[in-house]
Formats: structure tokens, C-alpha cells, sequence
């Protein structure tokens, strides 16, 4: 199996459909909270030339795209997904790694960030040498806050005034040394008490 991870063109739109349903099943299946994406915005990314898709010849097998905020200061990467057919291949970590590399050569003054519940894609952030930070200093553009309404944790966020959240915010700052490996190594379990504390404090009755 020889899977390819390229910049997506036009010729990829075909696969906007199924990039959605598998990204929302993928959400279900897990009981976290996604922001929802529609086929015409993912066929705008590509269009854009901001979104990286794997391919397992013409069959898909993952993607990611990128967002800007605030005139290009910052940037995030949004619907991370494989294929379950697909998954436990190391292959989510090699498309970020791809989408990560693309956006500091397209945006290269942009601070890298993100929010996300999944451990896995915590761990491969930090191993990029992303670094948790709260949402203070993430983009404060509304659009990217907006982007949370079709999120299950929507409430939580909107409550805490767009500054705490099940999530965890996490930042690279290009003008620190790059690709430096972390300083404390991500420990899955901590960040998975961390995790629980955050569910026991946001969804108690």
C-alpha cells in the first residue's frame, strides 16, 4: 500500500462529500463535539489551495485543511481526518506533518493554533512543538468562534465568553526556535486526567 499526501486540487473535489460524512461519523462515533463542515466549503479550501488530501491511488484516505484569521496572523488546521479503513497506520500524523510544513511555507509569519479534545491530536501537536495555551492567545477574530456553533460544547464555550472550553488551545509560534522538540514530553495520561477534570467542572448539572 503506497498512500500519497499531496496539496489538493481541483480534480480532489470529487471526494468533498465523502470528506464530510466521514468526518461527522467519525465525531458520532467518538461522542466528541466537531464543528460540521458542508461539501462547498471543502471544495472552497481546495479551490484555494489550502487543504492537503491522501490518497490510496484515486481511493481517499485522509485531508486537512488550513484557515487564516486576522490578515494571515494566524492560521489553524481544521477537519483532521482518516478513513477508518485507513486508521492506526501513523498516517493522521504524516498528513499533519504535511499540512503543517505546507502552511509555515505559505504563511510563514503566522502563529500556528488550534482546539481539540482528541489526546491523539494533542500528542501530535506537541511533537510539532506546538505548546498548550489558553484561548487568550489564540485569534480573538469572531468568524473562528462562530465556527463553534454546530459544536456539541458550544454552550460550555459561549459561557465562558469564548475563553475556556472542553478543548485544549495549542500554539506555534514561528518566531521561537521551530521544530525544537518539547521541552516535557507529552504524557498522555496527564492530559487525560486533565481532560476528565475539564468534563467534571463544564458538564456537571
Amino acid at each position: 500500500m503506497k498512500i500519497s499526501i499531496v496539496i489538493a486540487q481541483e480534480e480532489h473535489n470529487k471526494y468533498a462529500q465523502e470528506i464530510c460524512d466521514t468526518i461527522e461519523s467519525s465525531a458520532l462515533l467518538r461522542g466528541t463535539g466537531i464543528a460540521k463542515r458542508t461539501p462547498d466549503y471543502i471544495k472552497k479550501k481546495i479551490q484555494n489551495r489550502d487543504a492537503v488530501i491522501a490518497l490510496d491511488n484515486d481511493i481517499f484516505a485522509g485531508f486537512c485543511y488550513i484557515e487564516s484569521w486576522q490578515h494571515g496572523k494566524f492560521v489553524a488546521h481544521s477537519g483532521l481526518i482518516v478513513h477508518p479503513k485507513y486508521r492506526n497506520l501513523g498516517l493522521a500524523k504524516k498528513i499533519k506533518s504535511k499540512v503543517f510544513d505546507y502552511s509555515l511555507e505559505k504563511y510563514p509569519e503566522a502563529k500556528v493554533f488550534g482546539i481539540t479534545t482528541g489526546l491523539a491530536v494533542m500528542k501530535i501537536n506537541s511533537d510539532l512543538g506546538y505548546k498548550p495555551v489558553p484561548f487568550s492567545e489564540l485569534t480573538t477574530d469572531p468568524s473562528f468562534w462562530k465556527g463553534c456553533q454546530t459544536c456539541t460544547n458550544y454552550e460550555i464555550l459561549k459561557s465562558k465568553e469564548n475563553k475556556m472550553c472542553l478543548c485544549t488551545g495549542m500554539l506555534y509560534d514561528p518566531n521561537e526556535k521551530p521544530k525544537d522538540p518539547p521541552k516535557h514530553p507529552f504524557n498522555i495520561r496527564i492530559w487525560n486526567r486533565l481532560k476528565e477534570i475539564k468534563q467534571a467542572l463544564f458538564l456537571k448539572k
